[in-house]
């Protein structure tokens, strides 16, 4: 019960309802002592006056919020705005002062200064009305942010996704091919690249739906795919990978690195009739990963190849880059007669 009442409590504190109660509780006690110094009269009499006040200039205020502004200021009519503004403040400063003058008919030096200050009334009401009006303006830029902002994210994770979405087939399809040759051939490294596909997948499917991940993981992810090529590929391939610094817990893309260094087999040392090689060297100094990958090209490929810099996959890559880690990176690709050469550097934060 006790739970409950907290609850409801701190969801009551919460609310606009209560701050709304709090603001216009404010504006009540801060014009009531005005005019009690200004006065002298009785401050509870005070109070009621300004309640009375209250009840024309809050619903004032709302109609200038809710009505006015969405229907002129929100639609550039700027004059007619203004018009209906200063209209709505010549209305309700003399109702105010008539039903206060009205309350204070025992007072007659009360109803006197009421009388003389008649023409003063407009002002603190032009006051809290244009002050509603900056507020509202404020808010709502303020809104429009927020929600440009949620927006914007949205769009961009929806975007990564679709990204990983085009990659992750594509290495299953591949490693399904090369798992297919392998059982019509009954070899015996069928269980085992079964064994890497299953880590792989698991990993792809459960481990990769954060926009970050450990680095130790995906880094486990290239040795097993690695693995999986070296089995795929014999002793066609010298296939080499290093690691230096502190891979731990450092926060990085999912499947990041996974293109080049695919890549490098499919159109570089995989297509050697004689023996190619890849090499792969991972480097972490402070905040700074460091992936460098060369492999070796045939003399003279079996059939034409794409030009390394273009393809979805390549496109893919630099524009998750440039979504997660922007101004952060660096990415030079270099291509030669013998040897095509991938650096990539990303500062984390």
């Amino acid at each position: 019960m006790q739970e409950h009442t907290g609850q409801r409590f701190f969801k009551l504190l919460n609310s606009k309802l209560f701050y709304h109660v709090l603001l216009w509780g404010g504006v009540v006690l801060i014009y009531s002592i005005i005019e009690n110094i200004t006065t002298h009269q009785n401050f509870f009499f005070t109070v009621s006056n300004n309640l009375i006040r209250l009840a024309i200039l809050g619903g004032s205020v709302y109609y200038n919020i809710y009505v006015l502004i969405p229907k002129y200021l929100a639609t550039k009519k700027f004059s007619s705005y203004l018009g209906f503004l200063l209209l709505l403040v010549f209305i309700i400063s003399p109702i105010e002062v008539f039903f206060v003058y009205v309350k204070s008919q025992h007072i007659p030096e009360m109803q006197e200064t009421l009388l003389e200050n008649l023409n003063w009334s407009f002002v603190p009401n032009l006051f809290v009305l244009g002050t509603s009006t900056l507020v509202k303006i404020t808010l709502d830029w303020y809104q429009n942010i927020r929600e440009k902002q949620v927006v914007e994210t949205q769009a961009m994770q929806s975007e990564l996704r679709f990204l990983k979405s085009q990659i992750n087939p594509h290495f299953l399809f591949n490693t399904l091919n090369s798992l297919y040759a392998l059982t019509l051939k009954k070899s015996d490294k069928a269980p085992e690249i079964v064994l890497k596909l299953s880590e792989m997948m698991r990993y792809m499917l459960y481990e990769c739906n954060e926009r970050y991940v450990p680095l130790h993981k995906e880094v486990n992810y290239i040795a097993n795919y690695l693995d999986l090529e070296r089995l795929r590929q014999g002793n066609n391939v010298d296939i080499t990978f290093e690691t230096s610094g502190n891979i731990g817990e450092q926060k990085i893309a999912p499947l990041l690195f996974i293109h080049f260094i695919e890549n490098s087999f499919k159109h570089g040392a995989g297509n050697h009739i004689s023996k190619g090689f890849v090499r792969i060297r991972l480097s972490v100094e402070a905040s700074l990963i460091h992936l460098l990958i060369e492999n070796s090209k045939p003399d003279s490929p079996l059939k034409p190849v794409h030009p390394r810099s273009g393809g979805i996959g390549l496109v893919n890559v630099r524009r998750r880059l440039d979504l997660l880690y922007p101004g952060s990176y660096q990415m030079k690709i270099d291509d030669s007669p013998k040897l095509f050469s991938v650096s990539l550097k990303i500062m984390l934060e």
